[in-house]
């Protein structure tokens, strides 16, 4: 479990950073992404994107409209292969946003993530 955090800690480190090739590096080339703001800025996903070039247009995207979009790490949670990370979602001009997101790891690669929030 301990390793499930160390790569829950390089995800923050790399969205707060907004290093986009440090985060795909975490991703296996197949992952899986759903998140309710995809479903609002792309409409056509539903909410869902599958693999690292999409990955990529998603968040330089997100980069670019939010340039200062960072994330606060209230807590982690590791159970086998998944790993429950809750965060503050911070972006100047915008209510902070409560976020939850699981992250299924295999291999020491990010398979799928799910982002929760209202």
């Amino acid at each position: 479990m301990n390793d499930l955090k160390k790569i829950a800690r390089k995800w923050f480190d790399a969205f707060n950073a907004h290093d986009i090739e440090m985060l795909l590096a975490l991703y296996d080339d197949q992952a899986e992404h759903y998140s309710p703001k995809l479903k609002v800025h792309q409409p056509e996903t539903n909410g869902l994107i599958k693999g690292k070039h999409a990955l990529r247009d998603w968040w330089t995207d997100a980069f670019k409209r939010l340039p200062q979009l960072s994330y606060e790490l209230l807590q982690l949670t590791a159970d086998g292969e998944q790993i429950f990370m809750e965060y503050t979602r911070h972006t100047p001009g915008e209510t902070d946003l409560r976020v939850g997101e699981v992250l299924i790891i295999r291999n020491e690669k990010i398979i799928a993530s799910r982002v929760y929030h209202s």
